[in-house]
């Protein structure tokens, strides 16, 4: 069956970096387009990076452009985030998200939580 699997997430300190990963199975992955999305606390889930299926143009967030990265590894079904100069308000639970035209599938989620 579909699954995605992020991992990576957890407790850094202001200015820290992770690198959170989604390992996709059960789908074709190198033909989705691949995101990340996070929802804090009382908010909206929101859209943080998008990459294409063959890579290239990426897009981000205002809030995330210049300090995540997003990249991706078809022959390993994986999609990566990169988050460097972390900062509070970029405490959220992080997911992975693949979409094909109206077929869309959601990861479980993991905690980035940026505190000192």
């Amino acid at each position: 069956q579909v699954q995605l699997v992020e991992s990576g997430g957890g407790l850094v300190q202001p200015g820290g970096s992770l690198r959170l990963s989604c390992a996709a199975s059960g789908f074709t992955f190198s033909v989705y387009v691949m995101s990340w999305y996070r929802q804090a606390p009382g908010k909206e889930r929101e859209l943080v990076a998008v990459i294409p299926s063959a890579g290239g143009d990426t897009n981000y967030a205002d809030s995330v452009r210049g300090r995540f990265t997003i990249s991706r590894d078809n022959a390993k079904n994986t999609v990566y985030l990169q988050m460097n100069s972390l900062k509070p308000e970029d405490t959220a639970v992080y997911y992975c998200h693949a979409s094909l035209f109206s077929i869309k599938y959601w990861g479980q989620g993991t905690q980035v939580t940026v505190s000192s």
